[in-house]
């Protein structure tokens, strides 16, 4: 509808003059609110951001709400997703290239252990599983994933379908433009619910001036169509000028 179109460019267009880090806080905010079926988005903000910008969007949300993000998410989110939740929004991460090469091994088969043993007990309740995630810089993890792929023969991500939640992490952590593609290419199908729909304006905005042009590398890779012509086609009048600009912006 007319009405619903102008929410979303409304939304789009707000969200846009945010401070990013006062956006970060708002879509935390919002997510805790709307429950679990948006709880992603936590993950997405924890773990797609740099150590500063996260710790930018805490500060922001300690002035707006109050309250510390990792308070909020551990009382509106109990037992081990809670705990990972946390985690993760508290983490600060070290940025530079330098990886133990042999740390990476042993993390990666400790994942797999746990993975494998997943009908004894979710991984998610595993405390060192936790603490890899958590703590491990970028870098780090992309090699973990890698071992983890010699080891196990399959890619980390793949073996994790019954646990959306630490899914969701490691692709957040090592795969963040296919992650984003994969939200991206849910939120332009026809007919889903508003909450998933809105991913599209979050996704275009928050990356518009970040990595959008490797999202729409990736995009066109794994769908074999232009993010460009999906939205041509998905999204209309104001709302679709406006993603559009945007997704050019990443050149």
């Amino acid at each position: 509808s007319d009405e619903a179109l102008y929410d979303f460019c409304q939304n789009a267009v707000v969200l846009w003059t945010m401070h990013s880090w006062e956006r970060d806080a708002r879509l935390v905010k919002e997510a805790l609110k709307k429950g679990p079926q948006t709880y992603s988005v936590l993950v997405e903000i924890a773990c797609t951001r740099s150590a500063e910008e996260l710790l930018g969007a805490r500060k922001a949300y300690h002035s707006l709400f109050d309250h510390s993000i990792e308070e909020d998410v551990a009382y509106h989110i109990d037992g081990p997703e809670g705990k990972l939740l946390v985690a993760l929004v508290s983490a600060y991460r070290y940025e530079g290239p330098k990886v133990k090469d042999d740390t990476a091994k042993s993390e990666a088969k400790t994942l797999a252990h746990a993975i494998k043993n997943a009908d004894k007990r979710n991984p998610i309740e595993d405390d060192e599983v936790i603490r890899i995630l958590s703590t491990r810089s970028k870098p780090h993890l992309k090699e973990i994933y890698k071992h983890y792929q010699e080891i196990s023969g399959h890619n980390i991500d793949e073996d994790l379908d019954d646990a959306l939640r630490l899914k969701e992490t490691v692709q957040s952590l090592c795969t963040p433009h296919t992650y984003f593609s994969q939200v991206l290419e849910v939120s332009l199908r026809n007919g889903v619910d508003k909450n998933i729909k809105k991913g599209l304006t979050r996704v275009i905005v928050t990356r518009a001036d970040a990595d959008m042009k490797e999202i729409k590398e990736e995009y066109q890779n794994l769908y074999g169509v232009s993010l460009t012509e999906k939205i041509e086609a998905t999204a209309n009048g104001n709302f679709k000028d406006f993603l559009l600009t945007l997704a050019a912006r990443g050149g």
